[in-house]
This record gives structure tokens, C-alpha cells and sequence, in this order.
């Protein structure tokens, strides 16, 4: 794997996930992260012991491991002038400081951009936000929860608009991830415009922007059209052959064939129905797209018959575009999962062996290689001493508490 961000070191102030997994999935890529963690408590997400849904095993964290892998931890009272001066010098040494802070939070702790950028007047200053730093709610905190999925529109568009009730985030830390993806493009391409310019420029992604961009075409036509989006009712088809269908076994089929006339006469062929294709009600295309309903409820009942395996099998050299529906296990242990590199085996700093999700981007050919987060405060000493502090003065600041 190339490490394309081999060189680079990141000065993160945040916890819980949205902005912190941005800097883990820079550290993959070769980034020295130095994550400074309350003096006392640490990272907030070290003490969280539910998703919501589910309990946390607490032998391997791993919605901890998610987010910080590959960091190292430095755990400072900043509202100490010793610790301050400390954040301070590690900015002099880094190109990016990195913050879910909110603007009255780096005010209080003097970690504003012109604070920062006076210990170093090229490093790229990144924010994560809630609602993004300008405008009334600017100072206002949020969840992806709350900014991402249910203010940018995505829960209305993932709930049936039949539905009695509003459909929930997928997965813990849903719309953190995927803003952390943006977080880390950003720093990347203001990296790029350093190197390129000299100009030292800002980062500012937050939960409803990303949560907007990830509805953009839906949010583009709703403005067009002056109708909010909202997900059809349930069971509806614009397309027979687009849409998910249930199994025997009560597994499921998804399909995703847009030119549906095309690839019907194969799809009838799998299902051992060759008779429908010349069946005057889906003959081509538009009569098709006229019994769409009709086609459905043939299909539906047709993939009832026999369990997923066994389409599974039908269905291996179809030409249209189709898959098995997967759980997250299936998803680890699928065979392009496997052999792309998309899950990683690595171990806890207790040796307990776990698994996380690579970065998603692959350089050179082969998936970012993926190290355990740090125990808190793990590298004090180690960070402390690259700045010039002996033993004693290490000590002292630990004594003192402004060092854990």
C-alpha cells in the first residue's frame, strides 16, 4: 500500500466519532495522529457502553478502535497554561489541527484558528461541526443522529410514506463515518493546495452538510419541483425488476435493472418461466412498465418458491445487475470483501484479536494495513519527549495533573 499520507502529522482535539474517525482513516494511510484526550475522562466514546441497540463488549471497544485506530494519545488539562503551551507546540510541528470543538468551547480553551495559526501560520486548521460554523445555530452541539439523518432529509427519504413510523439510522455512527470520509478528503485537498500554492487554507465539514450532499439528487429535484422527498409506499414499483424480493428461507433478493424489457425474457428463463416472456402483458418494455404491478406479483410469488441458495445458484451468470441481500457478517466474509482486503484482522493493546472495516480508498494496489487504537495516554511520554521535556519535567506535569 502507498502511503499517501506518510509525513503528515495531525493535532486532534475531539472525541465521540464524526471527526476523530476522519484522523483514523488518515493514520491508515501512514498520518502520525496525536490525539490529545480530556486530562481526567479521556474520549467520551471510551466510557460508552451501548450503541443504542446494543451492548458493547467491553474485551475489544471496537466502536472505540473505529475511530482512533493507529493514534497516539497524549491526555492534557488545556485549560492549564502548561497544557495550553503544550497543544500549542505540538501545532508548531503539525500541518493539520483537528477539532470538533464548539466556537464557544475554542474560545474558552484559546484554540481558535488565530490562536493556532500563530504557533504556525501553515498548518491547515479543520472543523467539524453540527450545523456548520456560521448561522444562528452555529454554537449549537448535534448527533448524526439528530444534524445528519433526521435534518438533511435522510429519514424522511429512507421512511415509507405509508409508515406509522420514522425509520432509524442503519448503524452506530452511520452519518459520522461517512462525514469522516469527508473530513478526510478535505484535509487531503487542502494538503493538496498547500503543496501546490503555499496557501495554508480551513477545513469546515459538517453532519448536515454531509447528510445534505448524501440526498443531493433527491434535495435537487424537491426544489425543482417544490414536493419534499420522501420514500415511495410500502411495496410500491416503479419497476418490476428493480426492487427487493423475499425468499422461501425468508432471505432476500435485491435487483437493480433499469432497462427492464431488456433483461426480462433471461430473468423469466432463471425463474423457469419462459412463458412470461412472450406473454402479451410483458412482451417489451412499455407493456411491461404498463403490468408492472401484475409482473411484480408473479415475481413475488415465484421467489417465495425456493430459498436463497438456490437462487443464488439460478442466478450466478444473469447478465442483469442483482445480488443476495447480506447481513454485516456476510458482508465481512464475502469473497470481494475478501479478496480486495475490505475487513482487517489486527489486535486490541490487550492482544485480543478483532476485526475492523479498511478505509475504503486503496493506494498502489492493496488495502491500507489497519493498527489497534492507544490506551489512554498511552504515548505521554513518548510525545512529551519529542518535544524537548526530560523525565523531570515530564514528571512534574504529571504530578501537577496538567499531564495524566
Amino acid at each position: 500500500m502507498t502511503a499517501v499520507m506518510q509525513g503528515v502529522r495531525i493535532l486532534e482535539v475531539a472525541e465521540h466519532t464524526f471527526v476523530p474517525a476522519a484522523s483514523a482513516l488518515l493514520a491508515d494511510l501512514g498520518a502520525d495522529v496525536i490525539k490529545i484526550e480530556h486530562v481526567e475522562r479521556g474520549d467520551a466514546m471510551r466510557g460508552l457502553a451501548s450503541s443504542g441497540t446494543v451492548s458493547i463488549p467491553m474485551n475489544v471497544h471496537v466502536l472505540f478502535e473505529h475511530s482512533n485506530r493507529g493514534k497516539r494519545s497524549l491526555a492534557l488539562d488545556l485549560t492549564s497554561p502548561e497544557g495550553l503551551d503544550i497543544v500549542y507546540k505540538l501545532a508548531a510541528t503539525s500541518d493539520v489541527f483537528l477539532t470538533n470543538k464548539l466556537p464557544r468551547v475554542r474560545k474558552k480553551l484559546k484554540i481558535e484558528l488565530d490562536d493556532i495559526r500563530a504557533q504556525n501560520p501553515n498548518i491547515i486548521y479543520t472543523s467539524g461541526t453540527g450545523q456548520g460554523e456560521r448561522g444562528p445555530e452555529a454554537d449549537r452541539g448535534a448527533y448524526d443522529f439528530l444534524a445528519f439523518w433526521q435534518r438533511a432529509g435522510v429519514a424522511m427519504g429512507a421512511t415509507p410514506s405509508d409508515s406509522d413510523t420514522l425509520v432509524g439510522p442503519p448503524a452506530p455512527g452511520f452519518g459520522d463515518s461517512i462525514g469522516a470520509m469527508t473530513i478526510a478528503g478535505g484535509i487531503m485537498g487542502a494538503l493538496f493546495h498547500r503543496e501546490r500554492t503555499g496557501e495554508a487554507t480551513t477545513v469546515d465539514v459538517s453532519l448536515l452538510s454531509t447528510g445534505m450532499w448524501a440526498m443531493g439528487q433527491a434535495l435537487a429535484l424537491s426544489v425543482l419541483t417544490k414536493t419534499p422527498w420522501q420514500g415511495p409506499p410500502s411495496g410500491h414499483r416503479s419497476n418490476p425488476l428493480v426492487g427487493s424480493y423475499r425468499t422461501k428461507d425468508g432471505r432476500w433478493l435485491g435487483f437493480s435493472c433499469l432497462q427492464a424489457g431488456h433483461y426480462w425474457p433471461e430473468a423469466c428463463a432463471k425463474l423457469g418461466r419462459p412463458e412470461l416472456a412472450t406473454d402479451p402483458r410483458f412482451a417489451d418494455h412499455a407493456s411491461l412498465m404498463e403490468n408492472r404491478v401484475e409482473a411484480s406479483e408473479i415475481l413475488a410469488a415465484e421467489f417465495a418458491t425456493r430459498p436463497v441458495e438456490e437462487w443464488r445458484e439460478r442466478f450466478a451468470d444473469f447478465s442483469g445487475q442483482w445480488t443476495v441481500v447480506q447481513s454485516t457478517l456476510e458482508a465481512a466474509t464475502d469473497p470481494q470483501s475478501v479478496a480486495n482486503g475490505y475487513v482487517q484482522d489486527l489486535e486490541n493493546a490487550a492482544g485480543t484479536p478483532f476485526q475492523m472495516t479498511a478505509v475504503p480508498a486503496q493506494f498502489g494496489g492493496e488495502p491500507a494495513p489497519t493498527r489497534r487504537a492507544p490506551e489512554f495516554n498511552e504515548h505521554a511520554d513518548e510525545v512529551l519527549g519529542e518535544l524537548g521535556l526530560d523525565f523531570e519535567a515530564v514528571l512534574d506535569l504529571k504530578l501537577r495533573g496538567i499531564v495524566a
